[in-house]
């Protein structure tokens, strides 16, 4: 079976596809070209009812245009959308809405000015009169979504006072408040913890049970081949290949997203480290009401030396990052680069001496969602492009160039606004304003958010060459696999504080969520394993030093 843009659609004979009579919606040929870019060619799309559809595909293959236009927000250049077998015309996700369409943002779609209920129920207000809105019902029905969730975040809350994992279960709530046949989720899982995903499975295997539809973008293949019944690979725009998810495996999708090996994409070599380059004595982050959030942290990083931090949410290694990179001006610690102390200082000041932060939330704190590619791209490091009073734009292109060549930006022109990208090439347009400002340190908080295996292998290749060339590089995962990888030595986090330390060839996986764990009830065993593998790595550090 072929599309007609010639693609062939694999689907293994001992798995038919169901009959056109199990198809809830189908989107038919859909061409949507964009000035410069053809974002999706004649591709076909199956929803089956009840069921979860996985759409994966690499950054830029057009995963997000497609549910754009699935939920309203974009219309197809060409093509159409049959719902029930009946052809619709989408005018907007209002629209999508009453055909019981929904979607859940891979960028978070709130108000931060607005309480947690106010989002929820943004234009869907409870206003029984018709004139003044029902606070006390739009909480209450807040607080039902929340234990859903199995959260316990305050309706009243302010959205700008949550941490990006609350956010993205309040937009899962958002979603789940709507009367939907069809659900889309886009990332849903990429800012939360491993027990929180725990819980929006449960809850997708409710909606099924009670038939809705869902389809689900995610880069966390292990999570596609676990929670879904079919899956849909694009590349390039094109449809690639479908299945169902019991006829497959991980290679098999990686193999059709890339169009290689996937054993080829990960390697991280042996580390060669040189002396110490940076040195935290004793960081601290005043908790509000009392203690800390980075709690007396020391550490050490070498040059060459790549250096993970694990750890649950709210372990503190995002604030850890802030206080590094100067956004915490209430963080109190000796920081040493290069052996000489660094004095308390500002953002700019710290990216001058050698600092720099990749921060998680690309979209509020590393990207100006109204200004082009390249001038993101530059932001941090505008005063090396100066020639007198004036900015050299030869050498800003050239700059430019090398980062898109370099880090394989799926871009048509440096010119065009940041927004038009994918999340994946967003995140590596962050990554290059960081390595622009030719960094000593380079702090990674979660790089590889949101993006797709190939674009992980790039980023990481990135790593690797930078230590390669005596940058020390601290990162931040979630993914015990990513840290495992990609580490020459692994530091575990909980409750602001350092409970672990282990080079990468002693740690496992079962150390690392041991050490995890302390200070949530882990008990003396877990405590007295961790404290002899710090032992063990402090001694072996000595003995390669």
């Amino acid at each position: 079976m072929a599309n007609a843009a010639g693609a062939e659609t694999t689907m293994p004979a001992a798995h038919a596809a169901p009959d056109d009579g199990d198809v809830v919606l189908r989107a038919e040929q859909i061409t949507k070209v964009f000035p410069g870019t053809m974002a999706l060619d004649h591709v076909d799309f199956n929803v089956y009812r009840s069921t979860v559809n996985a759409l994966i595909g690499e950054n830029g293959a057009g995963k997000s245009t497609l549910m754009k236009i699935v939920a309203g927000v974009e219309r197809p250049t060409s093509g159409r959308l049959l719902l029930d077998g009946k052809p619709i015309q989408l005018r907007s996700p209002l629209h999508a809405e009453q055909f019981g369409i929904g979607i859940i943002y891979q960028e978070m779609n709130l108000c931060p000015n607005l309480s947690v209920a106010e989002n929820i129920f943004l234009g869907r207000e409870v206003a029984p009169t018709g004139l003044v809105v029902d606070q006390k019902t739009q909480r209450a029905r807040t607080r039902v979504l929340m234990q859903r969730l199995e959260h316990d975040i305050d309706p009243n809350a302010l959205v700008s006072e949550l941490r990006i994992g609350q956010q993205q279960i309040v937009e899962i709530a958002k979603a789940l408040a709507q009367d939907v046949r069809i659900l889309i989720m886009d990332e849903p899982t990429s800012a939360l913890s491993a027990a929180e995903v725990e819980v929006l499975f449960k809850v997708i295997a409710d909606l099924k049970a009670h038939g809705v539809s869902i389809i689900y973008i995610s880069h966390k293949l292990e999570e596609i081949t676990r929670i879904s019944d079919y899956v849909t690979v694009l590349r390039d725009g094109k449809l690639v290949a479908e299945a169902r998810t019991a006829a497959i495996d991980v290679p098999w999708i990686i193999e059709k997203m890339v169009g290689k090996n996937p054993a080829n994409l990960f390697h991280k070599g042996r580390a060669e480290v040189g002396d110490e380059i940076l040195r935290i004595e004793e960081m601290t982050l005043p908790r509000v009401g009392g203690g800390f959030m980075v709690d007396h942290v020391t550490l050490t990083l070498r040059k060459g030396e790549v250096v993970g931090l694990y750890g649950l949410m709210g372990a503190g290694r995002s604030e850890l990052f802030e206080c590094l990179a100067g956004v915490r001006p209430e963080a109190r610690g000796r920081v040493y680069l290069d052996g000489k102390l660094l004095p308390a200082s500002s953002v700019a000041d710290r990216i001058s001496a050698g600092i720099v932060l990749v921060p998680e939330d690309r979209q509020r704190e590393g990207l100006v969602q109204s200004i082009s590619v390249a001038h993101n791209m530059l932001l941090a490091s505008l005063r090396s492009y100066f020639n007198g009073l004036f900015l050299t734009q030869r050498k800003e292109r050239a700059a430019v160039t090398e980062m898109i060549k370099g880090l394989s930006i799926k871009v048509a022109d440096p010119g065009q606004i940041i927004t038009s990208l994918s999340g994946g090439n967003q995140q590596k347009v962050v990554v290059a304003k960081g390595l622009l400002t030719a960094p000593k340190i380079l702090l990674l908080d979660e790089p590889s958010r949101g993006i797709d295996v190939a674009a992980k292998s790039e980023i990481f290749a990135i790593m690797e060459r930078l230590a390669e060339q005596g940058f020390g590089v601290l990162f931040i995962s979630s993914e015990l696999k990513e840290v495992m990888a990609m580490s020459d030595r692994i530091l575990v986090m909980s409750k602001g504080k350092i409970t672990g330390e282990f080079l990468r060839e002693e740690a496992s996986e079962a150390a690392l969520v041991a050490a995890s764990a302390i200070g949530h009830g882990a008990g003396e065993n877990g405590d007295k394993r961790t404290r002899g593998a710090r032992a063990e790595t402090s001694q072996a550090q000595a003995g390669r030093a």
